[in-house]
């Protein structure tokens, strides 16, 4: 089943037997944060059809996942159409993520994914250097950021300055699709091997080929 907003641009796309496993390969390259801190609470900038959110709390039964989204029917299809889950874990807000940041305390997230899109384009908000602070701001000392592109931001711009400003570790995946989504660490960690046993629980836990996707991945400091 796949979301579009009237477009050829595909918002979220799930397999309806299994709607919790993500489809899209960007989609599964956003939870690799996951392999090197395991979060208690995350924020999900962008819900589509509730794809990060429903694989979050399916890999994490006892992580706090707080989705914003911009559209309350875009909300409202996903509850109907794509399985969003109705779980105690799951805190929804209806309104501009930029807002939602600016009002969460200081250090009160481990992982932000951001996928901020329209019906053809990315949100502006999510190539700004504001947004970069505000996410460093929110997330806690060993908390990450995930950001899918539609394009890769130019290493030597100034998002990236941003980025290097505010985290320890920047890293790169690029998808078949050309998606580009930039992972962020507040601190240094020890890289994982493809046949590391944790990517192999992980594995287990969430089938979306882990190995494979972290051997793609491409550190850039």
């Amino acid at each position: 089943r796949v979301m579009t907003f009237d477009s050829v641009f595909e918002q979220s796309k799930i397999d309806r037997r299994r709607p919790h496993l993500p489809v899209h390969e960007y989609s599964r390259a956003m939870l690799l944060p996951v392999a090197f801190a395991q979060p208690a609470h995350a924020t999900v900038l962008g819900l589509g059809g509730g794809v990060m959110a429903s694989a979050l709390l399916h890999l994490l039964p006892e992580c706090q996942v707080h989705a914003v989204e911009l559209r309350p029917r875009v909300l409202e299809v996903a509850r109907e159409y794509f399985s969003l889950p109705h779980s105690t874990n799951l805190i929804m807000t209806i309104g501009d993520a930029r807002d939602a940041l600016g009002k969460a305390p200081d250090g009160s997230s481990d992982l932000i994914l951001a996928d901020m899109y329209n019906s053809d384009r990315m949100s502006p908000a999510q190539a700004q250097r504001q947004f970069i602070r505000q996410s460093s701001r929110v997330l806690g000392g060993s908390g990450w950021l995930a950001i899918n592109y539609h394009r890769t931001p130019d290493i030597n711009g100034p998002l990236f300055h941003q980025l290097r400003a505010e985290f320890a570790v920047l890293m790169l995946f690029k998808s078949k699709t050309n998606n580009t989504v930039i992972f962020a660490s507040k601190r240094p960690f020890e890289a994982l091997r493809t046949k590391d046993p944790t990517l192999v629980e992980l594995e287990n836990r969430l089938p979306i080929d882990w190995r494979r996707l972290m051997g793609r991945v491409i550190r850039l400091n």
